[in-house]
Protein backbone atom coordinates (compact mmCIF):
# COMPACT_ATOMS: atom_id res chain seq x y z
CA UNK A 1 0.00 0.00 0.00
CA UNK A 2 2.75 2.45 0.97
CA UNK A 3 4.69 1.54 -2.16
CA UNK A 4 1.67 2.22 -4.37
CA UNK A 5 0.99 5.52 -2.62
CA UNK A 6 4.63 6.57 -3.01
CA UNK A 7 4.41 5.83 -6.72
CA UNK A 8 1.26 7.96 -6.95
CA UNK A 9 3.15 10.80 -5.27
CA UNK A 10 5.95 10.47 -7.84
CA UNK A 11 3.39 10.59 -10.64
CA UNK A 12 1.77 13.69 -9.16
CA UNK A 13 5.16 15.40 -8.76
CA UNK A 14 6.00 14.53 -12.37
CA UNK A 15 2.76 16.24 -13.41
CA UNK A 16 3.78 19.38 -11.50
CA UNK A 17 1.75 18.96 -8.30
CA UNK A 18 3.00 19.70 -4.79
CA UNK A 19 2.07 16.98 -2.28
CA UNK A 20 0.80 18.45 1.00
CA UNK A 21 -0.93 15.45 2.62
CA UNK A 22 -1.51 11.72 2.16
CA UNK A 23 -4.44 9.72 3.52
CA UNK A 24 -5.12 5.98 3.64
CA UNK A 25 -8.33 4.07 4.29
CA UNK A 26 -8.87 0.36 4.83
CA UNK A 27 -12.31 -0.97 3.95
CA UNK A 28 -13.87 -4.40 3.55
CA UNK A 29 -15.32 -3.29 0.20
CA UNK A 30 -15.42 -0.02 -1.80
CA UNK A 31 -18.36 2.29 -1.23
CA UNK A 32 -20.47 2.29 -4.39
CA UNK A 33 -21.31 6.00 -4.22
CA UNK A 34 -17.99 7.55 -3.18
CA UNK A 35 -15.45 4.69 -2.99
CA UNK A 36 -14.36 5.75 0.51
CA UNK A 37 -17.61 6.21 2.44
CA UNK A 38 -19.35 9.32 3.84
CA UNK A 39 -17.19 9.65 6.97
CA UNK A 40 -13.94 9.59 5.04
CA UNK A 41 -15.38 11.99 2.45
CA UNK A 42 -16.00 14.54 5.22
CA UNK A 43 -12.46 14.01 6.52
CA UNK A 44 -10.93 14.53 3.07
CA UNK A 45 -13.14 17.59 2.46
CA UNK A 46 -12.05 19.14 5.78
CA UNK A 47 -8.37 18.42 5.09
CA UNK A 48 -8.60 19.90 1.59
CA UNK A 49 -10.31 23.03 2.89
CA UNK A 50 -7.89 23.38 5.81
CA UNK A 51 -4.79 23.08 3.62
CA UNK A 52 -6.30 25.06 0.73
CA UNK A 53 -5.76 22.11 -1.64
CA UNK A 54 -7.06 22.49 -5.18
CA UNK A 55 -6.63 18.86 -6.20
CA UNK A 56 -7.36 15.46 -4.63
CA UNK A 57 -5.91 12.39 -6.37
CA UNK A 58 -7.16 8.86 -5.68
CA UNK A 59 -4.87 5.85 -6.13
CA UNK A 60 -7.81 3.89 -7.48
CA UNK A 61 -9.90 4.13 -10.62
CA UNK A 62 -13.10 6.06 -9.93
CA UNK A 63 -16.38 5.36 -11.66
CA UNK A 64 -18.12 8.37 -13.27
CA UNK A 65 -20.71 8.34 -10.47
CA UNK A 66 -18.08 8.23 -7.73
CA UNK A 67 -16.18 11.11 -9.31
CA UNK A 68 -19.32 13.26 -9.56
CA UNK A 69 -20.33 12.56 -5.96
CA UNK A 70 -16.84 13.33 -4.67
CA UNK A 71 -16.69 16.61 -6.60
CA UNK A 72 -20.01 17.65 -5.04
CA UNK A 73 -18.79 16.87 -1.51
CA UNK A 74 -15.18 18.11 -1.77
CA UNK A 75 -14.35 21.64 -2.87
CA UNK A 76 -11.45 20.56 -5.08
CA UNK A 77 -10.79 18.95 -8.41
CA UNK A 78 -10.97 15.13 -8.22
CA UNK A 79 -8.64 12.93 -10.28
CA UNK A 80 -7.98 9.21 -10.22
CA UNK A 81 -4.78 7.39 -11.11
CA UNK A 82 -5.79 6.92 -14.76
CA UNK A 83 -6.61 10.61 -15.29
CA UNK A 84 -3.27 11.59 -13.72
CA UNK A 85 -1.30 9.30 -16.04
CA UNK A 86 -3.26 10.62 -19.03
CA UNK A 87 -2.39 14.18 -18.00
CA UNK A 88 1.32 13.31 -17.84
CA UNK A 89 1.15 11.61 -21.22
CA UNK A 90 -0.59 14.64 -22.74
CA UNK A 91 2.18 16.95 -21.51
CA UNK A 92 4.99 14.68 -22.80
CA UNK A 93 3.68 13.73 -26.27
CA UNK A 94 5.68 15.47 -28.97
CA UNK A 95 5.02 13.67 -32.27
CA UNK A 96 1.71 13.58 -34.14
CA UNK A 97 1.42 9.87 -33.40
CA UNK A 98 1.98 10.40 -29.68
CA UNK A 99 -0.62 13.17 -29.52
CA UNK A 100 -3.17 11.05 -31.39
CA UNK A 101 -2.62 8.13 -29.03
CA UNK A 102 -3.00 10.32 -25.95
CA UNK A 103 -6.11 12.04 -27.31
CA UNK A 104 -7.70 8.67 -28.08
CA UNK A 105 -7.06 7.45 -24.53
CA UNK A 106 -8.42 10.72 -23.09
CA UNK A 107 -11.61 10.59 -25.16
CA UNK A 108 -12.26 6.96 -24.22
CA UNK A 109 -11.78 7.95 -20.57
CA UNK A 110 -13.96 11.06 -20.88
CA UNK A 111 -16.91 9.61 -22.81
CA UNK A 112 -18.61 7.77 -19.89
CA UNK A 113 -17.92 10.76 -17.62
CA UNK A 114 -19.87 13.33 -19.62
CA UNK A 115 -22.72 14.86 -17.67
CA UNK A 116 -25.60 17.02 -18.90
CA UNK A 117 -28.37 19.00 -17.27
CA UNK A 118 -31.31 17.16 -18.77
CA UNK A 119 -34.20 19.05 -20.34
CA UNK A 120 -32.80 22.51 -19.62
CA UNK A 121 -30.08 21.82 -22.21
CA UNK A 122 -32.48 20.37 -24.79
CA UNK A 123 -32.51 21.72 -28.31
CA UNK A 124 -36.18 22.37 -29.05
CA UNK A 125 -37.48 22.00 -32.57
CA UNK A 126 -39.95 24.37 -34.22
CA UNK A 127 -43.12 23.66 -36.19
CA UNK A 128 -45.60 20.82 -36.27
CA UNK A 129 -44.19 17.45 -35.37
CA UNK A 130 -41.10 18.81 -33.66
CA UNK A 131 -42.50 19.87 -30.27
CA UNK A 132 -40.98 18.55 -27.05
CA UNK A 133 -37.45 17.91 -25.95
CA UNK A 134 -35.00 17.58 -28.79
CA UNK A 135 -31.47 16.33 -28.80
CA UNK A 136 -29.67 17.29 -25.58
CA UNK A 137 -26.24 18.88 -25.53
CA UNK A 138 -24.99 15.76 -23.73
CA UNK A 139 -26.06 13.54 -26.63
CA UNK A 140 -24.47 15.95 -29.09
CA UNK A 141 -21.19 15.91 -27.17
CA UNK A 142 -21.21 12.11 -27.08
CA UNK A 143 -21.79 11.91 -30.83
CA UNK A 144 -18.99 14.40 -31.50
CA UNK A 145 -16.60 12.42 -29.29
CA UNK A 146 -17.60 9.17 -31.02
CA UNK A 147 -16.88 10.72 -34.43
CA UNK A 148 -13.54 12.08 -33.22
CA UNK A 149 -12.59 8.66 -31.83
CA UNK A 150 -13.36 7.08 -35.20
CA UNK A 151 -11.16 9.62 -36.99
CA UNK A 152 -8.27 9.12 -34.56
CA UNK A 153 -8.53 5.33 -34.80
CA UNK A 154 -8.46 5.62 -38.59
CA UNK A 155 -5.36 7.85 -38.41
CA UNK A 156 -3.66 5.42 -36.02
CA UNK A 157 -4.43 2.55 -38.38
CA UNK A 158 -2.50 4.50 -41.02
CA UNK A 159 0.35 4.86 -38.51
CA UNK A 160 0.28 1.12 -37.86
CA UNK A 161 0.31 0.42 -41.60
CA UNK A 162 3.26 2.77 -42.01
CA UNK A 163 5.16 1.08 -39.17
CA UNK A 164 4.41 -2.33 -40.68
CA UNK A 165 5.77 -1.11 -44.02
CA UNK A 166 8.94 0.18 -42.34
CA UNK A 167 9.36 -3.16 -40.56
CA UNK A 168 8.83 -4.98 -43.87
CA UNK A 169 11.52 -2.86 -45.54
CA UNK A 170 13.86 -3.46 -42.62
CA UNK A 171 13.15 -7.18 -42.94
CA UNK A 172 14.30 -7.16 -46.57
CA UNK A 173 17.77 -6.35 -45.21
CA UNK A 174 18.43 -8.62 -42.21
CA UNK A 175 18.58 -5.87 -39.59
CA UNK A 176 17.30 -7.02 -36.23
CA UNK A 177 15.40 -4.63 -33.98
CA UNK A 178 16.09 -4.56 -30.25
CA UNK A 179 13.42 -3.03 -28.02
CA UNK A 180 14.14 -1.40 -24.69
CA UNK A 181 11.31 -2.16 -22.28
CA UNK A 182 10.95 -1.69 -18.57
CA UNK A 183 9.28 0.07 -15.70
CA UNK A 184 9.08 3.84 -15.98
CA UNK A 185 12.17 5.66 -14.67
CA UNK A 186 14.33 2.51 -14.90
CA UNK A 187 16.97 4.32 -16.97
CA UNK A 188 16.00 3.16 -20.47
CA UNK A 189 16.64 6.52 -22.15
CA UNK A 190 19.99 6.95 -20.38
CA UNK A 191 21.03 3.50 -21.62
CA UNK A 192 19.69 4.32 -25.10
CA UNK A 193 21.79 7.49 -25.22
CA UNK A 194 24.87 5.69 -23.89
CA UNK A 195 24.64 2.99 -26.59
CA UNK A 196 23.65 5.14 -29.58
CA UNK A 197 24.61 8.75 -28.66
CA UNK A 198 21.06 9.70 -29.64
CA UNK A 199 20.49 12.64 -27.28
CA UNK A 200 17.02 11.48 -26.20
CA UNK A 201 15.58 13.26 -23.14
CA UNK A 202 16.71 11.41 -20.00
CA UNK A 203 14.90 12.71 -16.93
CA UNK A 204 14.24 11.39 -13.44
CA UNK A 205 10.55 12.21 -13.87
CA UNK A 206 8.21 9.33 -14.63
CA UNK A 207 7.25 8.90 -18.31
CA UNK A 208 9.90 11.42 -19.43
CA UNK A 209 10.09 9.52 -22.75
CA UNK A 210 6.81 8.93 -24.53
CA UNK A 211 7.45 8.90 -28.27
CA UNK A 212 9.46 5.92 -29.55
CA UNK A 213 12.89 6.52 -31.06
CA UNK A 214 14.89 4.12 -33.27
CA UNK A 215 18.64 4.39 -33.80
CA UNK A 216 21.30 2.08 -35.34
CA UNK A 217 23.76 0.20 -33.13
CA UNK A 218 26.91 -1.73 -34.09
CA UNK A 219 27.61 -4.87 -32.02
CA UNK A 220 31.08 -6.28 -31.27
CA UNK A 221 30.56 -8.86 -34.06
CA UNK A 222 30.14 -5.88 -36.45
CA UNK A 223 26.49 -6.75 -36.95
CA UNK A 224 24.28 -3.73 -37.32
CA UNK A 225 20.98 -3.68 -35.44
CA UNK A 226 18.29 -1.12 -34.67
CA UNK A 227 17.62 -0.12 -31.07
CA UNK A 228 14.15 1.17 -30.15
CA UNK A 229 13.37 3.17 -27.00
CA UNK A 230 9.73 2.80 -25.91
CA UNK A 231 7.33 4.18 -23.32
CA UNK A 232 7.84 2.96 -19.76
CA UNK A 233 5.40 0.58 -18.12
CA UNK A 234 3.76 0.97 -14.74
CA UNK A 235 1.62 -1.09 -12.41
CA UNK A 236 -2.08 -1.13 -13.30
CA UNK A 237 -1.36 0.50 -16.65
CA UNK A 238 -4.81 1.77 -17.74
CA UNK A 239 -6.45 -0.39 -20.38
CA UNK A 240 -7.26 2.70 -22.43
CA UNK A 241 -3.55 3.47 -22.64
CA UNK A 242 -2.58 -0.06 -23.63
CA UNK A 243 -5.15 0.05 -26.44
CA UNK A 244 -4.26 3.57 -27.55
CA UNK A 245 -0.53 2.88 -27.59
CA UNK A 246 -0.90 -0.32 -29.57
CA UNK A 247 1.01 1.18 -32.52
CA UNK A 248 3.94 2.05 -30.24
CA UNK A 249 3.89 -1.21 -28.30
CA UNK A 250 4.01 -3.14 -31.56
CA UNK A 251 7.65 -2.05 -31.80
CA UNK A 252 8.22 -4.28 -28.76
CA UNK A 253 6.02 -7.05 -30.12
CA UNK A 254 7.93 -7.18 -33.42
CA UNK A 255 11.41 -7.00 -31.90
CA UNK A 256 13.91 -9.84 -32.25
CA UNK A 257 15.18 -9.28 -28.71
CA UNK A 258 13.81 -7.34 -25.73
CA UNK A 259 16.22 -5.59 -23.37
CA UNK A 260 14.24 -5.55 -20.13
CA UNK A 261 15.74 -2.68 -18.13
CA UNK A 262 15.15 -2.66 -14.37
CA UNK A 263 16.30 -0.29 -11.63
CA UNK A 264 18.19 -2.88 -9.57
CA UNK A 265 18.70 -0.38 -6.73
CA UNK A 266 14.95 -0.09 -6.08
CA UNK A 267 13.71 -2.03 -3.03
CA UNK A 268 10.68 -3.12 -5.08
CA UNK A 269 12.61 -3.98 -8.26
CA UNK A 270 11.31 -7.57 -8.27
CA UNK A 271 7.73 -6.30 -8.25
CA UNK A 272 8.54 -3.95 -11.13
CA UNK A 273 9.98 -6.86 -13.14
CA UNK A 274 6.80 -8.88 -12.54
CA UNK A 275 4.61 -5.97 -13.70
CA UNK A 276 6.62 -5.48 -16.90
CA UNK A 277 6.49 -9.20 -17.70
CA UNK A 278 2.71 -9.05 -17.19
CA UNK A 279 2.34 -6.17 -19.69
CA UNK A 280 4.62 -7.93 -22.19
CA UNK A 281 2.36 -10.97 -21.91
CA UNK A 282 -0.75 -8.81 -22.44
CA UNK A 283 0.60 -7.36 -25.70
CA UNK A 284 1.73 -10.78 -26.98
CA UNK A 285 5.48 -10.24 -26.53
CA UNK A 286 6.18 -12.76 -23.76
CA UNK A 287 7.70 -15.33 -26.16
CA UNK A 288 10.36 -12.92 -27.49
CA UNK A 289 13.88 -13.63 -26.14
CA UNK A 290 14.87 -11.26 -23.34
CA UNK A 291 17.95 -10.02 -21.55
CA UNK A 292 17.42 -8.63 -18.06
CA UNK A 293 19.47 -5.43 -17.88
CA UNK A 294 20.08 -4.79 -14.17
CA UNK A 295 20.68 -1.04 -14.31
CA UNK A 296 21.83 1.53 -11.71
CA UNK A 297 24.55 -0.72 -10.35
CA UNK A 298 26.27 2.45 -9.10
CA UNK A 299 23.43 3.01 -6.63
CA UNK A 300 23.66 -0.36 -4.91
CA UNK A 301 25.01 -0.31 -1.36
CA UNK A 302 28.03 -2.53 -2.14
CA UNK A 303 28.23 -2.87 -5.92
CA UNK A 304 30.82 -5.35 -7.18
CA UNK A 305 33.19 -3.95 -9.73
CA UNK A 306 32.80 -5.44 -13.18
CA UNK A 307 35.10 -8.42 -13.50
CA UNK A 308 35.84 -8.57 -9.76
CA UNK A 309 36.24 -11.93 -7.98
CA UNK A 310 32.69 -11.93 -6.63
CA UNK A 311 30.98 -10.14 -9.51
CA UNK A 312 29.60 -13.27 -11.19
CA UNK A 313 28.24 -14.59 -7.90
CA UNK A 314 26.64 -11.26 -6.94
CA UNK A 315 25.16 -10.81 -10.42
CA UNK A 316 23.53 -14.26 -10.25
CA UNK A 317 22.16 -13.53 -6.76
CA UNK A 318 20.76 -10.21 -8.01
CA UNK A 319 19.20 -11.91 -11.04
CA UNK A 320 17.47 -14.48 -8.85
CA UNK A 321 16.16 -11.78 -6.54
CA UNK A 322 14.73 -9.73 -9.40
CA UNK A 323 13.14 -12.72 -11.14
CA UNK A 324 11.83 -14.19 -7.90
CA UNK A 325 8.23 -13.11 -8.62
CA UNK A 326 8.39 -13.87 -12.34
CA UNK A 327 7.94 -17.65 -12.06
CA UNK A 328 9.76 -20.47 -13.79
CA UNK A 329 9.26 -19.08 -17.29
CA UNK A 330 11.93 -16.43 -16.65
CA UNK A 331 14.34 -18.77 -14.89
CA UNK A 332 16.63 -19.04 -17.94
CA UNK A 333 16.59 -15.33 -18.80
CA UNK A 334 20.19 -14.07 -19.06
CA UNK A 335 20.99 -11.00 -16.95
CA UNK A 336 23.74 -8.37 -17.11
CA UNK A 337 24.47 -5.82 -14.33
CA UNK A 338 25.29 -2.37 -15.71
CA UNK A 339 25.30 1.31 -14.91
CA UNK A 340 24.00 3.33 -17.84
CA UNK A 341 25.13 6.50 -16.05
CA UNK A 342 28.81 5.51 -15.66
CA UNK A 343 29.06 3.02 -18.55
CA UNK A 344 30.05 0.08 -16.35
CA UNK A 345 29.07 -3.30 -17.77
CA UNK A 346 28.13 -2.06 -21.24
CA UNK A 347 30.76 -4.22 -22.97
CA UNK A 348 29.31 -7.28 -21.24
CA UNK A 349 25.81 -6.21 -22.31
CA UNK A 350 26.82 -5.85 -25.97
CA UNK A 351 28.49 -9.26 -25.86
CA UNK A 352 25.32 -10.78 -24.32
CA UNK A 353 23.22 -9.19 -27.10
CA UNK A 354 25.55 -10.72 -29.69
CA UNK A 355 25.13 -14.13 -28.06
CA UNK A 356 21.34 -13.95 -27.69
CA UNK A 357 20.38 -12.32 -30.99
CA UNK A 358 18.71 -14.98 -33.14
CA UNK A 359 18.66 -13.05 -36.43
CA UNK A 360 21.54 -13.14 -38.90
CA UNK A 361 24.00 -15.29 -36.91
CA UNK A 362 27.72 -14.68 -37.24
CA UNK A 363 29.83 -17.33 -38.96
CA UNK A 364 33.57 -17.71 -39.46
CA UNK A 365 34.62 -18.15 -43.08
CA UNK A 366 37.57 -17.79 -45.44
CA UNK A 367 37.13 -15.66 -48.58
CA UNK A 368 39.29 -15.77 -51.71
CA UNK A 369 39.31 -12.45 -53.57
CA UNK A 370 41.32 -10.93 -56.39
CA UNK A 371 44.17 -8.96 -54.86
CA UNK A 372 42.83 -5.85 -56.61
CA UNK A 373 39.32 -6.19 -55.08
CA UNK A 374 39.72 -3.49 -52.46
CA UNK A 375 35.99 -2.79 -52.30
CA UNK A 376 35.11 -6.29 -51.02
CA UNK A 377 38.03 -6.23 -48.58
CA UNK A 378 36.79 -2.90 -47.22
CA UNK A 379 33.28 -4.37 -46.89
CA UNK A 380 34.62 -7.29 -44.85
CA UNK A 381 36.43 -4.88 -42.54
CA UNK A 382 33.35 -2.67 -42.20
CA UNK A 383 30.68 -5.34 -41.71
CA UNK A 384 32.65 -8.21 -40.19
CA UNK A 385 35.60 -8.99 -37.97
CA UNK A 386 38.74 -9.74 -39.99
CA UNK A 387 41.30 -12.01 -38.30
CA UNK A 388 43.91 -12.49 -41.02
CA UNK A 389 44.64 -11.34 -44.58
CA UNK A 390 47.05 -13.42 -46.72
CA UNK A 391 48.19 -12.55 -50.26
CA UNK A 392 48.90 -15.57 -52.49
CA UNK A 393 50.01 -14.50 -55.95
CA UNK A 394 47.17 -12.57 -57.57
CA UNK A 395 44.66 -13.63 -54.88
CA UNK A 396 43.85 -12.37 -51.42
CA UNK A 397 42.69 -14.84 -48.75
CA UNK A 398 40.71 -13.29 -45.89
CA UNK A 399 39.72 -15.12 -42.71
CA UNK A 400 36.85 -13.32 -40.97
CA UNK A 401 33.67 -13.59 -38.91
CA UNK A 402 30.73 -12.18 -40.86
CA UNK A 403 26.91 -12.17 -40.57
CA UNK A 404 25.21 -14.96 -42.50
CA UNK A 405 23.51 -12.39 -44.77
CA UNK A 406 26.89 -10.94 -45.83
CA UNK A 407 28.29 -14.43 -46.38
CA UNK A 408 25.39 -15.28 -48.73
CA UNK A 409 25.75 -11.95 -50.48
CA UNK A 410 29.47 -12.50 -51.18
CA UNK A 411 28.85 -16.10 -52.21
CA UNK A 412 26.35 -14.86 -54.81
CA UNK A 413 29.08 -12.54 -56.15
CA UNK A 414 31.45 -15.50 -56.54
CA UNK A 415 33.76 -14.67 -53.61
CA UNK A 416 33.90 -18.37 -52.65
CA UNK A 417 33.51 -18.38 -48.87
CA UNK A 418 34.64 -21.59 -47.19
Amino acid sequence: MEESLEELAELASSAGAEIIERMVQTRVAPEAATLIGPGKVQEVAAAAAGRDAGLVIFDHELTPTQQRNLEKAIDAKILDRTALILDIFASRARTREGRLQVELAQLNYLRPRLTGRGAEMSRLGGGIGTRGPGETQLETDRRRIARRIQRIESALESVRAGRALHRQRRGAVPLATLALAGYTNAGKSTLFNRLTQAGVLADARMFATLDPTVRPLVLPSRRRVLLSDTVGFIRNLPTTLVKAFRATLEEVKEAALVLHVVDSSSPVAATHVAHVLKVLSEIGASAIPQILVMNKLDRLANPQSAGGPDSLHSAEALRRRLLGEAGETAAQTPAVPISALTGAGLDELLFAIDQALPLDPVQRATFRLPASDGATLAMLHALGRVFEVRYIGQECEVEAEVPESLRRRLAALGKNPQ
